[in-house]
């Protein structure tokens, strides 16, 4: 790989550079990404892009011939519904996932629908199953040595039991390989060679959640681990060994803080020494091949620090992605996808000042720019550093810090994640660069209660809504002050979902850090998102009782500084009663405040459309202006 890099290195700096337009307010920043996906067909002949025709996305694939790049596409779209996504299936058909927000009366809920259609664009589209069922697909595979038929996880007798189908891509035909039942109902995982050999469910009785794996497909389903909500711990099936297919890759904390890699073997029940693991952070998973007569064998592993970064076990595999790296400085590379041969790879690469740009690597040696996503310059953007500081009682909180331009100290926003069992990865984080490009230092904590840092992190957020969590996100603003960064007179804390309830509490803090608050689709009310937000009996044992502190509708009378806040009026997460309670109170208390309703907005970033954000990110940055010191 290592003698192709000056050829590639040249057709770099040759690239003609596409030129975006100057941002002066939100506009670049509120567009949807100008394209979505991109990915070359196994034989690596065509190559189809999901691209956005508005800024409001409208998205439609493009197919192109990889041989002759720039003729006119084939164009693939429809109209009523949203495709959201695609995969290839074969050399010639792609498997295309839409979305539809329907709303009726006080109710609404998406409708999504998977069809299959012809590359060139020949043919109607396949739909298959009926029109009226609501049900989720989720591929599981597509099938070694068979180009005509597919494996789906679908629920094909509307019994809220999600089985496993062989689709036939061609005639729409369907068999059903498996039933779900109450112990086999969700999660299947199939063997190197397509056969379902792995599977959880829900054991009502005992309130656990259950997996289970067989030796064969003739061979009896074998008990394998039985997950309590009275315990957190982390345990996930994998993937099956192709050296072995005896063995099953396990993801699994096993006594450990951090959690690592196994393998089980079904008949003996024995676990391997951990094959993988880190002081620092859980490990995310496997890289495995597809390659035809490959496909299954490991490649390495991947985790999560700064960024996602990958371990290869594999010298081939470390040496291609290496040689590709290079062309890259500082930034994050992902081979997004690749053709049987490697004769045609797409190459996505991101940076805090790089919101996403798709290449198309042919031969190894010929680069050619296929899109970015958005027309923001370099120039426009802003650094990110991955920093940690001490909370007040000593623990390690890990941060991104997002520096704009000009001379400290900066106004700044802390902005906590959602969740809280989530975590923030920044490559390019379009919120926080929105701020920073005008002006605002912006630090991201990742608190006590994020995941990702194990179980000991996870687990102390437990109980600590709203006391020991916003400690940890008022210690890292108190860590940029002292370092002379943040202005301690224009601090603001902004965050979505639980970063919108940490915004409410942030509002209401005695002898208050915070000269404004910004609360978007918040939890105002812990008692309500408690009877809300599960829907069965295992995660109201598991989440529910960590769900303690700090309830903000009943304090709204402690508020003591101007609030922004903002809400989705069909949020389905987070319903918006939890923002019009609290406004309501905010009124009759006569508190300094502004809400904004975002009609036909649901709960999650990727529900926010271009004219949604335009309005968001206004009210944003003008309340920050005005009211924030």
């Amino acid at each position: 790989m290592k003698h192709l890099l000056p050829a590639l290195l040249m057709a770099l700096s040759t690239m003609v550079n596409v030129q975006a337009q100057t941002t002066y307010e939100v506009d670049a920043f509120a567009a949807l990404p100008a394209i979505q996906q991109a990915s070359v067909s196994p034989d690596g002949k065509r190559l189809a892009v999901l691209r956005a025709t508005s800024k409001n996305g409208d998205y439609i694939i493009e197919v192109r011939n990889v041989s002759s790049l720039n003729t006119d596409p084939v164009r693939l779209g429809a109209d009523k519904m949203e495709m959201t996504s695609f995969n290839w299936l074969n050399d010639k058909k792609l498997g295309v996932r839409f979305r539809q927000n329907i709303q009726d009366g006080n109710r609404n809920y998406w409708v999504v629908k998977y069809a299959v259609v012809n590359a060139d664009g020949k043919g109607d589209w396949l739909v298959p199953f009926r029109e009226d069922n609501r049900s989720e697909f989720n591929l599981l595979s597509i099938l070694p040595d068979n180009d005509d038929e597919i494996l789906l996880e679908y629920d094909i007798n509307d019994n809220r039991i999600p089985d496993v189908v062989r689709l036939n891509i061609n005639t729409g035909r369907s068999v059903t390989v498996m039933r779900g039942n109450e112990k086999q109902s969700g999660n299947f995982i199939p063997d190197t060679q397509g056969e379902i050999r792995a599977a959880s469910g829900y054991n009502s009785a005992n309130n656990t959640i259950e997996l289970y794996a067989r030796a064969s497909t003739d061979a009896d389903w074998k008990l394998v681990k039985s997950i309590s909500p009275l315990k957190r711990e982390t345990f996930d099936f994998l993937s099956f060994s192709k050296q072995n297919p005896q063995e099953i890759y396990v993801r699994a904390t096993n006594g450990e803080d951090k959690a690592g890699i196994y393998l089980y073997n079904i008949k003996s029940g024995q676990y391997s020494e951990r094959l993988f693991g880190l002081e620092s952070v859980d490990v995310d998973g496997l890289i495995r091949s597809n390659k035809p007569g490959q496909r299954g064998e490991l490649l390495g592993f991947s985790y999560t620090a700064k960024q996602p970064e990958r371990y290869f076990v594999a010298d081939s595999e470390q040496a291609l992605f290496d040689g590709i790296q290079a062309l890259f400085a500082d930034k994050f590379v992902n081979l997004a996808s690749r053709s049987d041969d490697d004769a045609a790879i797409v190459v996505f690469t991101q940076s805090d000042k790089d919101p996403g740009s798709y290449y198309l690597l042919k031969d190894k040696k010929d680069l050619t720019l296929i899109g970015q996503t958005s027309t923001l310059k370099p120039e426009q953007l802003s650094d990110v550093k991955y920093i940690s500081y001490k909370a007040r009682d000593g623990r390690k909180i890990p941060a991104y810090v997002t520096l704009p331009k000009g001379d400290k100290p900066f106004p700044t926003v802390v902005m906590p994640h959602g969740g809280p069992w989530a975590r923030d990865v920044v490559i390019y984080d379009e919120w926080s660069q929105l701020l920073a490009h005008h002006g605002y230092l912006v630090i991201q904590p990742q608190f006590r209660g994020s995941e990702g840092f194990g179980l000991d992190h996870w687990v102390a957020g437990d109980q600590q809504w709203g006391l020991k969590m916003q400690d940890d996100m008022d210690d890292g603003a108190q860590f940029l002050v002292a370092k002379g960064l943040a202005d301690p007179n224009k601090l603001a804390m902004f965050g979505w979902s639980f970063g919108g309830y940490s915004a409410f509490v942030g509002s209401m803090r005695d002898n208050n850090l915070y000269k404004c608050s910004i609360a978007g689709a918040g939890v105002s009310d812990l008692g309500r998102i408690n009877a809300t937000l599960n829907e069965n009996r295992f995660s109201r044992e598991l989440q529910r009782p960590t769900i303690k502190g700090v309830n903000p509708l009943d304090l709204v009378e402690k508020v003591n500084v101007p609030l922004l806040v903002i809400h989705g009026d069909i949020d389905q997460r987070v319903p918006v009663e939890h923002s019009r309670l609290f406004v309501e109170k905010l009124k009759k208390l006569g508190k300094d405040h502004k809400y904004v309703e975002l009609e036909g907005a649901d709960h999650f970033s990727n529900t926010l459309y271009y004219h949604h954000k335009t309005l968001f990110y206004s009210e944003l940055l003008n309340w920050l202006e005005h009211k924030c010191g």
